[in-house]
């Protein structure tokens, strides 16, 4: 039987759910999505150390053996072009730095990609594979 997808909470009428929890339960939904397609988790919540670096939300591997580092992005509405869209220039410049420091630990480098999973208004999914270039 496959794995569920969770569903993002939607609060109640006396609760409403924390940035950071709808967060979670974002990268919890587009874990599963990205797991159904084949893909197998390597890490999760990945921070360079010390201050100024990055966080990689996930990093998995794909069937072929490409590394894919992933940002989450959750947006309740598509103004100003959505969750893709507000990846700047700067959001990947950080992850980029942080996917070299992941890789230096590694003494074999596999071919690698940056993608961006978007969850929109209405649990909407959209994978955008291959988002940026990694320089």
């Amino acid at each position: 039987m496959p794995p569920t997808t969770p569903r993002l909470p939607t609060g109640t009428s006396n609760t409403k759910p924390t940035t950071k929890a709808l967060g979670q339960q974002a990268e919890d939904w587009a874990l599963a999505h990205l797991q159904q397609a084949g893909m197998q988790l390597v890490q999760r919540n990945y921070r360079t150390p010390g201050r100024g670096g990055g966080e990689i939300d996930l990093i998995v591997r794909d069937p072929q053996g490409t590394l894919v580092f992933v940002e989450v992005r959750r947006r309740n509405t598509r103004q100003f072009g959505g969750g893709a869209a507000s990846v700047t220039w700067a959001k990947q410049k950080r992850l980029i730095f942080a996917a070299r420091f992941y890789l230096k630990r590694l003494t074999h480098l596999p071919a690698c990609r940056f993608d961006v999973v978007e969850v929109g208004p209405e649990q909407t999914l959209n994978w955008l594979q291959g988002a940026f270039e990694g320089g």
